[in-house]
């Protein structure tokens, strides 16, 4: 049987399938923008000129090429602008006393599985072409992550010769200490050179590229000297601790590199944090997987008197989950707090196997949960249940669901005419569970349970699998469709991973872990091609750094006798972006959606995770992205949002006592900041707005979970009431949807000369207010040979010193003219008025970038401005509709977790006119709004109107108002109008006088857009139900 394994192995491997050609997009703006706050930090800086020492090194070199350096950067204050300045467009806080310690080191965050590597090599390339920087090191904490990096590169190879005409392949390198020949070109060459190395490859003395070679050549030395921009990949894995730096941390240091970045999603220290991209932000802008936890308690009969207790609260309670069902609906696993005398039965909703369930004494930390039954007593430990499970019984049911799941899956894309291939994996702990060299067949416990699950579920779903043969091949053959990875010793066979303690392997065992990556890497083109029949992958977790396959659907932790769950690294695997077969990712969200399949209860696990994504989340922290975007909200013009403007808010905030010095809000922070008076002029202008959105910010914040699906349930589907198809229901929705789908454009009158004199004043203004003055950093050193002819240097005197005036290279009006053209879209001849009409000094300031771009802003917000006081109407466009869907789509699944914030959820009572079942709202002003609309017998349909669904052209961007009302039409003269069309901006609780001009403009813009589309639909804004009553004169 041996034998015939190997054959079949053979076999496999000459029917290789062929590779998917990965597709990269390059203009996702997040990683865009990631790649921006790289390059934005060098704008404008002085560069310095080649350095004295480079003549006297040249002279210690007996080979033909000189070394070629880096183009140095002054430090000092221009560095430390353009910092804040990326910082305050990041939402990111700047430290002063941590960018005085770091200046040299910047940080990005991004989320694992959202283009990290990409991002970084992009960065590279980008900062090639902008400033001519030319050595890079990229260094990587192990021989996994390095092969991740080859492998990255080989895919970008054409991606990026289209981008920048530069063949990445030909222009790095991966670091061979056998072939030092190629770190002494990275050294000579006068061209891009990338070098991609282990940490592990100079971080000890005794690393053959410190040691001098037989001419006294010292290729650490020449490395030094051209001072390469060094990428650290996962940095906190070679930083050690605060009390004591690392080794590795240590020689990157010694190498003064011109700046270090730093790229992690999970990183220990933020030094001068530039970007950030954390698991909640990527989950919200869907560029990662959604998560649907399902457990072994889904094989429970509906009938069985289920209780499992999950968790002791903060308010002593004890959590519960039993079924439950609520009226005209499923029965579906559901958690309870419950405490002494709750009744199961009422709970449940009336299911008969819990009559007479109660709790039979209050709940208690230290002791078991106690439940009076017709029975007897049953008393439940924490995180036990009453349905008791062998741990041989729990392994088959999660292979069992497994397999199950990756079927329906894959049927699921197919049937949605997707062509993307699912694959499953298990993750284990021994290597004997699947490979077992004792047994006649070589298979382990868990290949034989796989075999045995796999056939019959084969045989269930054979008719479906048939009808889609072509993306099944050589299904039936259970040898040809699963498959395992492991550590591999260096004669390439399958040995055990070994720990010195827990989570910390062996150093052979990491060598062993690193070559079965390698394996794993190899084949990860090739397994998402349907022509491969390997679907479902058996790997130790230890290898899990290898398995970022963008394709994997289903994922299985099979730890035997362990309630161990896996956690956000073991999940991160699985939350890639799937790939057609034709390389391009899937943007879907109903397809994009992992599935873990779990031997703990729903709710303890996704707590458990919830708990792990979340763990360096504080709700009560006041980031600087919410100071930001309070500011921002508050009707303040974008100009005077400032990094300034930011940490004076700050620092008011910390004198008020709304929060501390470590930014964490007090516990009336909330009420405080509504009684402030603050010092700045522009917040206090402001202070109602700032307030009322700080709130608002600071409550959402606080309410921001990754939503976690429960696989146990069936899917809510948010689907349309069935009312709507009734005749003449149907009739009205589709006239609602009519007028809807009209596009239209906004006219407005400028007066040009009006324009031109208010952008000349506020240019002025604005540049008479600036401090336009340069600090530059100067050292003073000295240098000296030794008696082998090497140049020490010795670090003198630092000092600071003020510049007059920035000095910039001298731009045209018309240089000028075409950058402003190009950002606003102006005229030339107004642009050229605007130059000509600034007083002298003030024209000289344009010549300085970051003064230019910030003139640009003015003159952007200016006419934008002008143009929302002078809209006098739209114009329908013919020809140009939306789609009807498009408008009234909605989240159409529904999550344990929504329910679970009723705030913020509305869910359709029976007779009720919504649209549809359910819709997520933004507030509790909105919730209320929605349950009068539902009480209302006039009300004959209302629908939330999805943000981006139905859109408005203004001069401020696009606008969606909140709801769409169909209402009965009370004239007696209207016999053929049965509704009337209301469309409605709810602004809770807000007076006029609390709306931002922005937000004026926008109703303006509404009413206007109603006007021209349609004399059948009125729009208004409102702050309560009785308001909108009384705008629209209605009863």
């Amino acid at each position: 049987m041996i034998i015939e394994a190997f054959l079949l192995s053979k076999k496999k491997e000459e029917k290789m399938s062929n590779k998917i050609i990965f597709q990269f997009d390059d203009n996702l703006e997040y990683q865009k923008k990631a790649v921006n706050s790289v390059v934005e930090l060098f704008r404008g800086l002085p560069k310095s000129l080649d350095s004295i020492y480079a003549e006297r090194i040249r002279k210690t070199r007996l080979t033909e090429k000189d070394p070629v350096r880096n183009i140095d950067i002054v430090r000092g204050n221009k560095l430390f602008q353009n910092l804040k300045k990326v910082q305050l467009k990041n939402g990111l806080f700047t430290d002063e006393k941590s960018y005085n310690k770091h200046e040299r080191d910047f940080t990005v965050e991004m989320e694992t599985g959202t283009g990290k590597t990409y991002v970084y090599l992009r960065t590279i390339l980008e900062l090639h072409k902008e400033y001519g920087f030319k050595k890079f090191m990229i260094v990587v904490p192990s021989v996994a992550i390095r092969k991740g990096v080859e492998k990255s590169i080989e895919q970008l190879r054409e991606h990026f010769k289209r981008l920048y005409n530069v063949d990445l392949s030909k222009y790095s390198f991966i670091y061979d200490s056998n072939n030092l020949g190629k770190v002494n070109n990275f050294v000579e060459e006068n061209n891009l050179s990338i070098c991609v190395m282990n940490i592990q490859a100079f971080n000890k003395d005794t690393n053959k590229i410190r040691k001098d070679d037989e001419y006294a050549k010292n290729l650490w030395r020449d490395i030094k000297f051209v001072r390469p921009i060094v990428l650290i990949d996962e940095p906190q894995k070679i930083e050690g601790t605060k009390k004591k730096k690392s080794q590795s941390l240590k020689a990157i240091e010694e190498l003064e590199p011109l700046f270090t970045l730093r790229y992690s999603a999970t990183h220990k220290n933020l030094y001068n944090q530039i970007y950030k991209l954390d698991s909640y932000e990527a989950y919200k802008k869907d560029l990662v997987k959604k998560i649907r936890v399902k457990t072994i308690n889904s094989v429970i009969s509906k009938e069985f008197p289920y209780i499992r207790y999950t968790y002791f609260t903060k308010d002593c309670k004890a959590r519960i989950e039993i079924f439950s069902q609520e009226q005209g609906q499923s029965i579906r696993f559901r958690s309870f707090d419950v405490e002494n005398g709750f009744s199961l039965y009422e709970l449940s909703g009336g299911l008969p196997q819990y009559k007479d369930m109660f709790i039979a004494e209050q709940p208690h930390k230290e002791k078991s949960l106690k439940i009076a039954t017709n029975y007897g007593d049953l008393e439940l430990a924490l995180g036990e249940s009453n349905k008791k499970l062998e741990n041989k019984d729990i392994i088959r049911i999660q292979i069992r669901l497994a397999i199950e799941n990756h079927f329906q899956k894959q049927f699921e894309i197919l049937e949605e005419g997707k062509k993307i291939k699912g694959l499953t994996l298990f993750f284990i702990d021994e290597v004997k569970k699947v490979r077992d060299s004792e047994a006649s067949d070589g298979r382990g416990a868990y290949l034989k349970i796989f075999d045995e699950e796999y056939l019959k579920i084969v045989q269930k779903y054979k008719e479906k699998i048939e009808k889609y043969k072509n993306y099944f091949p050589h299904y039936e053959d259970v040898n040809l469709v699963r498959e395992g990875y492991f550590a591999l010793d260096k004669k390439k066979k399958e040995v055990e991973v070994e720990y010195k303690k827990e989570n910390e392997v062996k150093a052979k065992s990491q060598e062993d872990i690193d070559r079965g990556i390698e394996l794993i890497l190899e084949k990860k083109d090739e397994l998402i091609s349907f022509n491969e029949p390997l679907a479902f992958i058996f790997s130790h977790s230890a290898l899990r750094e290898g398995w970022d396959n963008p394709n994997v659907f289903t994922l299985c932790t099979l730890k035997n006798g362990s309630s161990d769950i896996a956690k956000k690294q073991e999940i991160g695997r699985g939350l890639r972006l799937p790939v057609d077969v034709t390389g391009n990712r899937s943007l879907d969200k109903n397809v994009n959606e992992l599935t873990v399949i779990a031997n703990d209860s729903y709710e303890n696990f996704s707590r458990m995770l919830q708990e792990d994504f979340n763990k360096n989340i504080n709700k009560n922290e006041v980031t600087s992205d919410l100071l930001l975007v309070t500011l921002e909200k508050s009707g303040i013009p974008k100009i005077k949002i400032t990094s300034e403007l930011v940490d004076e808010f700050k620092k008011e905030l910390i004198e008020k006592r709304v929060m501390d010095s470590n930014n964490v809000l007090f516990k009336n922070g909330e009420e405080d900041i509504k009684e402030i008076h603050f010092s700045n002029e522009t917040l206090q202008e402001h202070s109602i707005q700032i307030a009322e959105n700080f709130v608002k910010y600071m409550v959402e914040k606080g309410t921001n979970r990754i939503e976690i699906a429960n696989g146990d349930n069936e899917p809510i589907i948010n689907k349309q009431r069935s009312f709507v198809s009734e005749k003449e229901f149907q009739n009205l929705f589709e006239e609602l949807g009519t007028n809807l789908s009209k596009k239209a454009i906004y006219k407005c009158k400028i007066d040009k000369e009006k324009y031109i004199e208010s952008s000349i004043e506020k240019i002025n203004n604005y540049i008479s207010n600036s401090e336009l003055k340069q600090i530059v950093e100067l050292i003073d050193s000295k240098g000296n040979y030794d008696d082998t002819g090497k140049i020490n240097l010795e670090k003198g005197i630092e000092d600071k010193i003020e510049l007059s005036e920035i000095e910039a290279t001298p731009k045209s009006d018309f240089e000028i003219a075409n950058y402003i053209m190009y950002h606003t879209m102006l005229p030339r001849l107004a642009i050229l008025k605007i130059i000509s009409g600034l007083e002298k000094e003030k024209r000289k300031a344009l010549n300085i970038q970051d003064v230019l771009e910030n003139v640009t802003e003015i003159l952007l917000e200016n006419l934008n401005e002008m143009k929302a006081e002078k809209v006098f109407e739209y114009e329908v466009i013919d020809g140009y509709v939306t789609d009807t869907e498009k408008i009234f789509e909605v989240n159409n699944k529904i999550n344990e977790e929504d329910f679970e914030n009723k705030r913020r959820l509305f869910q359709a009572k029976k007779g009720s006119r919504s649209l549809s079942d359910y819709y997520k709202l933004d507030s509790d002003g909105e919730k209320e709004f929605a349950e009068k609309l539902e009480n209302d017998e006039n009300v004959l349909m209302f629908t939330k109107l999805k943000k981006g669904g139905f859109v408005i052209d203004t001069p401020y961007g696009n606008y969606s108002p909140d709801w769409a009302i169909i209402y009965k039409n009370s004239s007696e003269n209207n016999e053929n109008n049965v509704g009337i069309y209301f469309i409605v901006e709810t602004k809770a609780d807000k007076e006029e006088k609390d709306l931002t001009s922005v937000e004026k403009s926008k109703i303006k813009c509404g009413k206007l857009h109603f006007e021209a589309v349609s004399k059948e639909v009125k729009f208004n804004w409102v702050n309560n139900y009785d308001d909108f009553k009384r705008k629209f004169e209605i009863k």
